[in-house]
């Protein structure tokens, strides 16, 4: 079979890691050309034979393309989406699809409607440890699951710029965790309730953010979990889960650098983890794109949907009014999911 033809909307750096993982690691594709807003961050890319754009709709309108990786800005997403769907071509849109739940709504039915595939790219799925913690609870040796808690928390916070235009910590940082919650159990959150402060930088709270926050979750089953973030460690980038059930506990614990430990009378020692999600992450990335091509090219139904990137965002909006107005806040309250 012939391979399947990608291109690569955005040169930042989730789309030159996305561009080097189709070119070098996925036999089954071939990048055939990216873009950005000026010829200068297309050039970014720095794989030969890989034809650069400065307009993504130049792009669209003369490459016969199977499918793109949507890595532009967030608040670009809608019109992206809009225009790779009307050119015919399957998709994979970096979270958040959009900046509101109506756009979201907006965007998902237009895809649907011109018969386009719609995959939405929480690469922590796809971290051989953290699949490897949902194989356990699939396969039954955890039991029923009745304890998530998942705890990510940066190693230092992103610039202030960053942080204006990023929508919040819910929105940037707890939204992966909502979506590996629903992925580690494998059934849905009914209720939030979120508390939060700001311990690391007073200038976050001078955006209205915070930097230091817990959510507890109850699942539709009668489970509960919980979900503590952090913008600052102080130590390394800190990427744990844990499911508790009726047979078994199942970690998935930190990365490091090596597995050397050693002990002596100061105490027992290893290596800090992995510094950030680059360095932690790069299996899952490649793995997310694997899985974006795969189904492409088996024509098969993308692992992450539309739905399962709207219904983070609708959490994280849950979230929001939780610690906004000091309560419990059911799904329920923000919309349909």
């Amino acid at each position: 079979m012939k391979r399947v033809r990608l291109g690569v909307l955005g040169m930042g750096r989730q789309g030159q890691i996305h561009s080097k993982n189709i070119a070098y690691r996925i036999p089954e594709a071939e990048l055939v050309c990216v873009s950005d807003i000026t010829m200068e961050r297309a050039e970014l890319v720095g794989i030969d034979g890989v034809a650069r754009y400065d307009d993504y709709r130049k792009l669209l309108s003369e490459q016969q393309l199977d499918g793109v990786v949507i890595a532009t800005s967030t608040d670009t997403h809608e019109e992206v989406i809009r225009a790779a769907a009307d050119a015919g071509v399957h998709i994979f849109c970096e979270k958040p699809i959009a900046t509101t739940l109506a756009a979201i709504d907006e965007v998902l039915a237009y895809a649907e409607k011109k018969g386009v595939k719609f995959m939405v790219g929480f690469n922590r799925r796809f971290d051989p440890t953290f699949s490897g913690v949902k194989k356990l609870v699939d396969d039954g040796i955890v039991g029923k699951p009745m304890i998530i808690n998942i705890t990510s928390r940066d190693p230092q916070p992103p610039h202030l710029e960053y942080l204006k235009v990023c929508g919040g910590i819910f929105f940037d940082t707890t939204v992966h965790d909502f979506d590996m919650a629903r992925f580690l159990s494998g059934e849905e959150i009914y209720e939030v309730y979120a508390a939060g402060s700001v311990l690391v930088d007073e200038r976050i709270g001078e955006l209205g953010d915070l930097d230091t926050t817990m959510v507890t979750l109850k699942f539709e089953s009668g489970a509960v979990g919980s979900i503590n973030n952090s913008r600052r460690t102080g130590y390394s980038y800190d990427q744990r889960v844990e499911v508790f059930g009726t047979q078994s506990c199942a970690f998935g614990n930190n990365e490091t650098p090596t597995r050397v430990e050693y002990t002596n009378p100061q105490g027992h020692h290893s290596d800090v983890p992995l510094y950030f999600n680059i360095e932690r992450y790069p299996e899952a990335f490649y793995g997310e794109i694997q899985a974006f091509v795969d189904c492409l090219y088996h024509d098969t139904p993308p692992p992450v949907t539309g739905s399962d990137g709207r219904k983070a965002v609708v959490l994280s909006m849950a979230a929001k009014k939780s610690w906004q107005e000091n309560r419990p806040v059911r799904i329920s309250e923000i919309g349909p999911v």
